[in-house]
């Protein structure tokens, strides 16, 4: 049995705001957003190009979405405070 891994992303939009995600596969997701064919959110030309900031590792998808979900629902400057207080080293 193959362990896939298992990544909550966030990206940094050209128009200064944060898109957070889940996928397996980080450089191709952040192809895709830079594309316009990732999400809805990051499509608008104004909201590219996008700089993934973060990205955290889990052994299964459910950790990663939580992760996600968990995210999303904080306001900006708990965000930002997340981001500084779990600065992560493997970013694109």
């Amino acid at each position: 049995m193959e362990n896939k891994q298992h990544f909550f992303y966030v990206l940094h939009c050209r128009d200064n705001s944060y898109y957070g995600g889940y996928t397996t596969d980080l450089a191709r997701r952040l192809n895709e957003h830079n594309q316009g064919t990732g999400a809805k959110y990051t499509r608008p030309q104004t909201r590219r190009p996008l700089t993934m900031i973060h990205a955290e590792s889990f052994s299964t998808r459910s950790e990663a979405t939580k992760a996600e979900t968990a995210f999303k629902k904080l306001t900006r400057p708990n965000k930002e405070r997340y981001l500084t207080n779990h600065q992560n080293l493997n970013v694109l």
